[in-house]
């Protein structure tokens, strides 16, 4: 009997250190960089005591998340776009999030039906025009329009940022009429795609073409930088569309690991990045747009003036992504 009751005591012994270690730490994997994230970390230790593990990469989450299986370590997910989380999403690396708080923090076409990813920042696919151009009212069809042939610039249209935009146009207008559109900005393209988003802003004030697609964040951060502050001058930033259906609208994103062994914790962060104080300080840092509503963006960013969003759920437009990587290559876009 004490030889019993000494080893349940010994067991329980082992237990409970292994259960506080797991109770202290969440583990993440981030495409965000550090600067963006770690700020919100901490503050999250701060409040709960639980330590945030972080792996950073650029690519290979999923591959990674495959290869680890039931053992992976990883409890949360951070993704830079609407594109990756749903690879996340269709590579069954995912697991269903029943919270409150996130459902009434992100509006709902910011978040999967199932639960399994939600937004927290968003970021515009603006048109970049010249200022040489003046005040201009432009659409992404209007990139198409043989007056702007050899002035569009762009970066490779397999980026995740042009399949999400290519997804939305064929959303809209359906893949017919989204493959003419890709032939006609093909014609329209200064050079063969290549470089960044902020290389297009470059490009423009090089004068090698007068009108660019870029997200909203780098146009921010361009104007803060001492060296690329002068690309950002040469432009004007233009929300696309506003006259019908409204600008093209991504999203930097949240999902728990399906093998997350601190679901607890991790639900906690979760919750924690839909908070105001985390959205605030998220979408201060890199110049985004909150998915909360009534938390105020940047000064810089409000004074880019308001504008209409595409209203069209995400995870309708990445339902298209697929037939966005084939059209690209039909048209050869990036050759």
């Amino acid at each position: 009997m004490k030889k019993s009751l000494f080893s349940k005591v010994l067991f329980v012994c082992l237990i409970i250190p292994s259960v506080l270690t797991q109770a202290a730490e969440v583990n993440v994997y981030s495409y965000r960089q550090p600067f963006l994230v770690e700020p919100l970390f901490n503050v999250f230790t701060e409040k709960t005591g639980v330590k945030v593990n972080v792996v950073f990469a650029k690519k290979g989450m999923a591959e990674r998340l495959a290869r680890e299986g039931q053992h992976s370590p990883a409890d949360i997910l951070l993704t830079t776009d609407i594109s990756r989380l749903v690879e996340l999403h269709d590579k069954d690396l995912l697991q269903a999030v029943d919270s409150e708080t996130l459902e009434k923090a992100v509006p709902e076409k910011f978040q999967s039906k199932d639960n399994t990813w939600y937004g927290l920042t968003m970021r515009v696919r603006n048109i970049y025009s010249s200022k040489r151009l003046g005040q201009v009212d432009l659409s992404y069809e209007d990139l198409a329009d043989p007056k702007y042939k050899g002035r569009v610039c762009t970066r490779s249209g397999k980026h995740p940022y042009n399949v999400a935009l290519v997804s939305s146009m064929i959303a809209a207008h359906g893949e017919e009429k989204t493959l003419t559109w890709l032939e006609n900005l093909k014609k329209n393209l200064a050079r063969k795609p290549q470089g960044s988003d902020r290389g297009q802003v470059q490009a423009i004030h090089q004068n090698l073409c007068d009108l660019s697609l870029g997200n909203s964040y780098y146009f921010g951060n361009m104007l803060n930088d001492e060296k690329q502050k002068v690309w950002a001058d040469a432009v004007n930033i233009n929300f696309p569309n506003q006259a019908n259906r409204g600008a093209h609208v991504n999203i930097s994103g949240v999902a728990m690991a399906k093998h997350a062994p601190n679901a607890k914790n991790a639900l906690a962060l979760m919750e924690f990045l839909v908070s105001e104080q985390a959205q605030q300080m998220y979408a201060e840092t890199n110049m985004e747009y909150p998915v909360r509503e009534g938390v105020a963006v940047s000064a810089l960013v409000s004074s880019w003036g308001q504008f209409k969003a595409d209203e069209l759920s995400l995870e309708t437009i990445a339902q298209h992504r697929k037939a966005a990587i084939k059209l690209l290559d039909k048209a050869q876009f990036d050759l």
